[in-house]
């Protein structure tokens, strides 16, 4: 494996989103999204407020963990919302001019990443009318939204019936309820498994697998037991100049590791990028949300 063939690590922050970190401290972040600004735990906040209480006390929401500790145990740990304000069950925010749902769901998250709208920006500019775009893991599918916009045709696959739901009631407010996206509620490996045998390939492929997960028929999913088993049939999907764009989180792993992964998988030929995605708070201090690691085949 040439050395010169991973590079990075990039830094991206959000770019293009309704998003702002307002604040950060004492392992807790105060954001606003879409004009709903909420208090969520971030173990990375290894630092004191900047903002006085009673900014913090303006949070319409507040999330707290079943641990109990400020920054929580797990980026997908459980817990309770408190709505302080007036906070709908969903409500609209944007990426550059399109608009889609966001939302308080029982996992701290909020519908949707806004630190990976770096990756919107780039799928934005490489899907092109005539492509094939499989988003895997796809959650509430802002990026299957995005690749549909800009004229790919899209598979968007994921294990939740509810975020599929969800992610059909964007591409409503989107305008792109007649785009070319099929939602498909399935396991991500059983599916790719499938592609295989129908003979279909993909010119950009996103992933964003978690690190423990179900399918909806109770399939199993663990990151490093099953990762290298989905690499190795995406490679058999995946068109010669095909783009990969893994996302990994809540994982003792690291970009240069999952660039690796990627360059194991698919082949040295292909160009590898490595980054992370971060959030930067309003007094600069900065924390990683998640690994990324991109294959161009070349």
């Amino acid at each position: 494996m040439a050395g010169n063939a991973v590079k990075g690590p990039l830094l991206l922050t959000p770019v293009g989103v309704d998003y702002v970190l307002l604040d950060s401290g004492h392992g807790r972040k105060l954001e606003r999204l879409g004009g709903i600004v909420t208090d969520r735990p971030e173990p990375q906040a290894i630092w004191a407020p900047k903002l006085p209480e009673s900014e913090w006390q303006q949070a319409a929401a507040v999330f707290s963990p079943k641990s109990g500790k400020p920054g929580g145990d797990d980026d997908g740990e459980g817990g309770n919302w408190e709505v302080r304000g007036n906070v709908p069950e969903r409500w609209k925010t944007q990426f550059e001019s399109m608009p889609f749902y966001a939302r308080l769901t029982p996992f701290r998250h909020l519908g949707c990443f806004p630190d990976q709208s770096p990756q919107w920006r780039w799928l934005r500019d490489e899907a092109k009318s005539g492509m094939k775009v499989l988003n895997l893991f796809g959650y509430t599918g802002v990026a299957s939204l995005v690749a549909a916009k800009a004229g790919a045709e899209v598979v968007h696959v994921d294990a939740s019936k509810k975020a599929i739901g969800f992610a059909r009631e964007s591409a409503e407010i989107a305008g792109l309820t007649a785009a070319p996206i099929r939602w498909i509620c399935d396991d991500a490996l059983a599916f790719v498994q499938r592609e295989v045998r129908r003979g279909n390939r993909y010119d950009i492929i996103i992933l964003d697998p978690p690190k423990y997960g179900r399918g909806p028929d109770g399939e199993r999913w663990e990151f490093f037991a099953d990762m290298p088993k989905l690499m190795i049939d995406m490679a058999k999907i995946s068109n010669p100049l095909c783009k990969v764009w893994l996302t990994a989180y809540a994982l003792r792993v690291s970009s240069v590791a999952l660039g690796s992964m990627l360059l194991e998988s698919l082949g040295s030929a292909g160009q590898v990028t490595t980054g992370e995605f971060v959030s930067e708070d309003a007094a600069g201090r900065r924390f990683t949300n998640s690994m990324w690691a991109r294959w161009e085949g070349r």
